[in-house]
């Protein structure tokens, strides 16, 4: 009991209360408002603090809690020299602890704060205070006047956040009447100002291009072949005017996207009729690809992608006039993805067969009607990939199908595979590399299926020169592997990770190792997968964030050795660097050879800016693509059963799945019957294997020395003779 001066009895609870010593409490968030808390006492000292990367493990920091925000430093004198590391805001975080292992967490929604005492009495002591400072902050916030609410700070979203979820009873004493209507004002004012930033930015850029193609002696557009040697003069001319023009109608692409978001919406179908005939007659048939991004308003490498994007484009449009640069292996395909696959012999040259694969999901997502919140309430730490959800959270796609995505940029590997500086080989591999998690960038409000044991996929590409087969080869714990071959590579991994919830986020952990072997060169590649995060989970639009250091290392016959590291940087408050990526390629002596800079999301470029080129840049995206789940156009392509394909499949191929086809076309009720059922029966197999002593072997792949799955070699010949349909098949569903 707390006696305040007014002469109010407070009760407060400071005993901490624990379900089980060994799993995650989460700590409530305030249930009353008090007017008159005490302020807590201040505490300070020693903890240990998580780090992922570098220098993985346990750290020790000096943190100090004062009236509910705890900074920390990396010593007590850094602190008190105002040196922080960090600074959380308690009362909006989330807040989970584990008594056996004295551990805290904290998840201010940017980030997990992973904390630990080394003795009980400090565990105990550290927990019942932060209670107690979690309480009174977030009882500050609510009593905070409405002109503080409105501040454009980092951390004003989430006190709207905290403030949304207490009872309107609390709040009403708190708020003037019109607090809404100042709220929304001050949010349209704030948009405005943004839009007339970029605006601004968007002019200035246009006045730079304006003044370097009036520059004789600039030549930005560099192709070496012999044809325009000859005709360097005439092709300058003629190419500079179209250079200038087209590099101003890209940047006149995104004024226009802007200002339309301010035109009357009875306008709007009007300009963009306007807008988009005129730039047909100008530019051609080919629609010039644009890339708008909300989160990093006016960042550099956002403004370097709208200078790249148009460099690109003019040196791919420049090869239907002029003779292929010596410089094409530079420049990634920008062409839109095509629908038609042209069926190839094995000297590469185009047949006339051709198929034709859709461009759109049979149904369109359906609205999520699931309470998230009371199924990951009581699994808080635990893995998530042994708990049972439900089939509205899934989208259409397998893990296994998942796998495959990250071979959808194999030009890379094709490009490296005839490139012979080895160095260069090294940047289309991490290219390649990071390219894998493109697809994920729009996939954050759905997870895959997970396979079942003894569950396969194929997927045979003609048209881009490649065959893969994946195989689920363990339940518990879960692991994919898979297998990827051409005439100028192979590539295979198997997937293992761990899910963790923890509050708002969840973190997903991959293992294992990804290789790659260039045959041509006698080169071989390893390298490791970086953590993903989805954040909010509960509320709000989710989002993915890639974040930690990939590893590329590479073995070879003839001694030429290369490493490259690839840095995903982890977002800054406001999102100013959010998807950046940082690379290098060394030496066998460590010497910097190549620089690489990007987004995973959009592009990879080598070089320095301004001068630098881009490696990779990701296919534009299909037209309504968030209604169809956020998937690109291979991801479309990847679960369609065509007629000529059924014959030639194993009963095992996820194509088969009725829960995922069912989910696919829009029945939920029948996808969520035939998962459960699928699920009975797969447990029913285990039983039987552990009742009879036997243990589930894989049948397209085999365990190799280093503990890694591999292709056993028999997937294609059985395919071709004598075939699937005269194998024994377990029946999976």
């Amino acid at each position: 009991a707390i006696l305040c001066n007014s002469g109010t009895v407070i009760l407060y609870c400071v005993l901490p209360v624990f379900v089980s010593t060994d799993s995650w409490e989460l700590v409530e968030d305030l249930q009353g408002l008090t007017e008159n808390i005490q302020k807590p006492e201040k505490l300070e000292g020693l903890l240990l603090k998580k780090r992922k990367w570098p220098m993985k493990g346990w750290h020790k920091r000096y943190f100090l809690l004062e009236r509910g925000i705890l900074t920390y430093a990396k010593t007590g004198t850094d602190l008190k020299k105002g040196r922080l590391r960090g600074r959380i805001d308690v009362g909006l975080s989330v807040m989970a602890m584990k008594k056996k292992s004295m551990c805290i967490d904290l998840d201010t929604e940017d980030s997990i704060y992973h904390l630990k005492a080394k003795t009980r009495d400090l565990f105990e002591q550290w927990v019942t205070q932060l209670r107690h400072h979690r309480t009174f902050r977030q009882n500050e916030i609510t009593m905070e006047p409405p002109e503080l609410l409105l501040q454009s700070d980092p951390t004003a979203n989430r006190r709207r956040s905290f403030l949304s979820k207490l009872p309107l009873a609390l709040l009403k004493n708190s708020w003037c009447q019109n607090s809404q209507d100042i709220e929304k004002c001050c949010k349209d004012l704030s948009e405005c100002e943004s839009a007339l930033l970029e605006l601004n930015l968007l002019l200035k850029n246009m006045e730079v291009l304006h003044r370097t193609f009036s520059a004789p002696a600039i030549n930005l557009l560099q192709v070496g072949s012999k044809k325009e040697k000859r005709g360097h003069k005439k092709w300058r001319s003629k190419n500079y005017n179209t250079a200038s023009h087209t590099l101003s109608l890209i940047l006149c692409n995104k004024f226009v996207y802007m200002l339309s978001c301010y035109w009357p919406k009875s306008t709007k179908p009007i300009m963009t009729q306007i807008f988009s005939t005129d730039q047909e007659v100008l530019v051609g048939s080919r629609p010039l690809r644009q890339q708008v991004s909300s989160e990093s308003r006016g960042s550099i490498p956002e403004s370097l992608s709208e200078f790249f994007d148009a460099k690109e484009y003019l040196l791919s449009g420049s090869s239907s006039e002029n003779e292929a640069s010596d410089d094409d292996s530079y420049v990634s395909d920008v062409s839109d993805s095509t629908s038609v696959e042209f069926c190839r012999n094995e000297n590469g040259n185009g047949s006339n067969c051709a198929v034709m694969r859709r461009d759109r999901l049979p149904s369109t997502r359906m609205n999520e009607s699931v309470n998230l919140w009371s199924i990951l309430r009581s699994n808080i730490g635990k893995d998530l990939s042994k708990v049972a959800m439900p089939v509205q959270l899934n989208e259409p796609l397998n893990t296994l199908q998942r796998l495959c995505e990250e071979v959808e940029y194999c030009h890379l590997l094709d490009t490296a595979a005839n490139t012979h500086d080895p160095h260069m080989r090294m940047v289309y591999i991490a290219a390649f590399a990071v390219s894998a998690y493109a697809c994920s960038f729009t996939r954050a409000g759905g997870k895959p299926f997970n396979p079942i044991l003894g569950e396969t996929y194929e997927c045979l590409r003609q048209d881009k020169g490649f065959r893969f087969i994946a195989e689920q080869v363990s339940h518990h714990p879960p692991v994919s592997a898979c297998h990827c071959e051409s005439k100028n590579y192979t590539f295979w991994q198997d997937v293992r990770w761990k899910n963790k919830f923890w509050g708002k986020s969840m973190e997903i952990v991959p293992m294992g190792v990804t290789h790659l072997e260039l045959p041509g060169f006698g080169d071989r590649y390893e390298w490791s997968k970086v953590t993903s995060c989805i954040h909010n989970i509960l509320s709000g639009q989710r989002w993915i964030e890639h974040y930690g250091e990939m590893s590329i290392k590479h073995s070879t016959t003839t001694g030429d050795v290369s490493h490259c590291k690839v840095t995903f940087l982890k977002s800054r408050s406001g999102a100013l660097n959010a998807n950046e990526v940082e690379g290098m390629v060394t030496d066998s002596n460590g010497r910097v050879i190549h620089s690489l800079f990007g987004k995973w999301n959009e592009a990879l470029y080598l070089g320095k800016p301004p001068s630098a080129t881009c490696i990779w840049r990701a296919n534009p995206m299909p037209e309504d693509h968030e209604q169809y789940y956020g998937f690109t156009q291979f991801a479309i392509e990847l679960n369609e059963l065509e007629e000529g394909l059924k014959a030639l499949l194993p009963l095992t191929d996820t194509r088969f799945r009725p829960d995922q086809r069912l989910l696919e076309e829009g029945d939920i009720a029948g996808a969520e019957e035939q998962k459960e059922r699928i699920e009975v029966l797969q447990r029913e197999r285990r039983r039987v294997l552990q009742e009879n002593n036997m243990t589930h072997s894989p049948r397209f792949f085999k365990r190799a020395e280093d503990d890694s799955w591999v292709s056993n070699g028999t997937y294609w010949d059985l395919r071709k003779d004598p075939g699937f349909s005269k194998l024994e098949i377990p029946v999976l569903w």
